[in-house]
């Protein structure tokens, strides 16, 4: 569900302490998904699976179905991880932009909603593309100083060329 709130920060201005640890707090939680998008693009393995929770869940079905495609939910950090970057390795570059991310913080838990585009080229062909611009809803643990996803659904809003050539 997309975070809605009509503010950004839920800390009392004149608490000066609360505001600092709130904007710490924002700003790891949306590194959480930079790392998501940077990893994937870099193929740095170390760097996108410290984006996941070791429980983690992502479910990119709803952005398949709008072309007629096939994705399972896939569940846990390593299989996430295998199944992402495995599955472009050598065959698909990417690049990610993530923009307009609206936080809502409850303790340890945290929801994200951003939007992210998401262009994959054929490595060897770049005529044979697409370019996905994608809603992200995210749920997040806290994990001592930084935050990680535990469970990222990505909706697609619109797509040009073809995702069935890539995916």
């Amino acid at each position: 569900m997309p975070v809605t709130a009509p503010h950004a920060l839920s800390a009392p201005a004149a608490d000066y302490t609360a505001v600092v640890r709130e904007l710490r707090d924002r700003a790891e939680i949306a590194d959480a998904l930079y790392r998501f998008a940077l990893g994937q693009d870099l193929r740095d393995r170390e760097l996108f699976a410290s984006s996941f929770s070791e429980d983690a869940e992502l479910d990119f079905q709803p952005t398949a179905d709008r072309w007629g495609g096939k994705a399972p939910l896939m569940e846990g950090r390593d299989f996430i991880v295998d199944t992402i970057l495995s599955g472009f390795a050598g065959r698909v570059d990417t690049s990610h932009q993530v923009t307009n991310p609206r936080i809502v913080i409850d303790g340890d838990t945290a929801w994200l909603t951003a939007m992210v585009e998401a262009q994959h080229l054929r490595t060897y062909d770049h005529d044979v593309f697409a370019l996905l611009k994608n809603r992200y809803e995210v749920e997040l643990v806290r994990d001592g100083e930084r935050w990680l996803m535990r469970r990222v659904r990505i909706v697609n809003i619109w797509f040009t060329g073809d995702p069935k050539a890539i995916f």
